[in-house]
């Protein structure tokens, strides 16, 4: 039978470039656009249309009293002029389920709010829910291209200083253990953790494709901790020459049907959530596709365990600096 979610071998990492990597650690506060001109509710559609022209629009939130409640696009506009109601208020061809984007996402939510809705702006909510910036792939595009400019020197030099850190140390098994407590709903620091795991690696002398690979796991083990769990729970990473543990665990609800929940687009997420952008229910699906070994022990009483291993066999992926 054929696997039709194949694991990402080192080969196929290779081809993840680091524009790729970096929409997992850029946060959106970080890449949208902070001015935003907005309309209100009762303006006429020609003004509004005006505006556009001007300013070179192509949509704009609609607020009243500081909330958000609708956003005008281009395409609603030339909807509008086919009709010939230019002379009704934005609010008549507005659209009012807005879907939008919070400031502390990673990038990579707004990527796939993108790809599953084919918008081409979203606003993006403060903590309060209110308005601080719009955001579009432009502004993704920009965003990466600066960081990827950003601090390289700095970076390298970082990363020659740590993967000569353990050269004078001689023991029969030297591991380096890193450990991350993640609180359930927390939101704002999701991701935090996978990024920090993903930097130590390849200051580590990890390659760049078993960084990312080891990256993207933990980072979908994280958000199910944040998203699935009473109170959240703890990441804990062992790293050694020739292998890479990687264990998520919780104290609780458990998982029902562990096989279920391997299963493409199986979710427990709320609606809440789902709104949010996350728990599409491929989570621990992109683990397995990523990871040699993983394994899933799940009970009402005691939580959850995951553990995910990578294996570093070959000559290019041992890591040089524990001995």
């Amino acid at each position: 039978m054929t696997d039709e979610h194949p694991r990402v071998s080192d080969e196929f990492a290779k081809s993840i470039t680091r524009t790729e990597e970096l929409a997992y650690e850029l946060r959106i506060h970080e890449v949208m656009s902070e001015n935003v001109h907005c309309l209100p509710p009762d303006i006429k559609l020609e003004e509004a249309l005006d505006i556009f022209q001007k300013e070179r629009f192509s949509g704009a939130p609609v607020i009243t009293n500081g909330d958000l409640v609708g956003l005008i696009s281009i395409e609603d506009l030339i909807r509008a002029l086919r009709s010939g109601n230019l002379d009704v208020n934005v609010s008549e061809y507005m659209t009012t389920k807005v879907v939008t984007v919070h400031e502390y996402d990673p990038v990579v939510e707004a990527l796939k709010t993108f790809s599953r809705t084919n918008f081409g702006r979203l606003p993006v909510l403060d903590k309060q829910g209110k308005l601080v910036g719009i955001i579009t792939k432009g502004d993704i595009s920009n965003g990466l291209l600066t960081a990827l400019q950003r601090d390289y020197h700095a970076e390298e030099l970082i990363r020659y200083r740590a993967s000569h850190l353990f050269e004078d140390i001689v023991s029969h098994r030297t591991s380096l253990i890193l450990r991350y407590e993640i609180r359930k709903g927390d939101f704002i620091h999701g991701g935090n953790a996978s990024s920090n795991i993903k930097r130590a690696l390849l200051r580590l002398g990890a390659t760049p494709q078993i960084a990312r690979r080891c990256g993207i796991a933990v980072y979908e083990a994280e958000m199910n901790l944040i998203i699935h769990t009473n109170h959240g729970g703890s990441l804990r990473v062992e790293v050694e020459p020739h292998k890479i543990t990687m264990e998520a665990y919780d104290d609780g609800p458990g998982i029902e049907d562990v096989e279920q929940a391997m299963k493409p687009g199986y979710s427990t997420a709320t609606n809440e959530i789902r709104e949010m952008g996350f728990g599409a229910g491929m989570g621990l699906v992109n683990i397995k596709r990523c990871v040699d070994e993983m394994r899933l022990i799940s009970s009402r009483d005691r939580g959850t365990n995951l553990y995910m291993i990578m294996y570093l066999d070959d000559k290019d992926n041992t890591l040089n600096t524990v001995n």
